[in-house]
């Protein structure tokens, strides 16, 4: 089930609230949305990936472990390039930093006052 368009933005603000409170975290986590995956790397990858399995399949066929090692190789070379993630859109996006005299984003204490109201019964 799609989330809705405030939902969207509720989860921007709360990732883009994770990566100014705690940006280890947030980049062990994978969830930096200025990297992406690159449909090029993809194909690439996955190419090299099948002409790694190819050349292993030749290398068993022929009983040669010099080209059953090297499709092997081909192989693992071809699935890590296939998950790499593409930082261009991170390069592009590092120079809109936010404004260096304005407060952090007052999105948490908005969210602590409504539960303040709520817990003290107030509308």
């Amino acid at each position: 089930m799609p989330l809705s368009e405030h939902e969207q933005k509720l989860l921007e603000q709360l990732e883009k609230q994770l990566h100014e409170d705690d940006p280890k975290f947030a980049n062990s986590m994978g969830s930096d949305p200025g990297r992406s995956w690159s449909t090029r790397h993809v194909v690439i990858g996955v190419l090299c990936a099948l002409a790694g399995v190819f050349l292993l399949l030749v290398g068993v066929t022929l009983q040669s472990i010099f080209v059953g090692v090297l499709g092997f190789v081909v192989m693992g070379g071809g699935v890590y390039f296939a998950t790499m993630r593409s930082s261009a859109a991170a390069k592009a996006g590092k120079g809109s930093a936010g404004k260096p005299g304005k407060p952090r984003s007052s999105f948490m204490s908005n969210l602590e006052e409504r539960w303040d109201e709520r817990r003290r019964g107030e509308p």
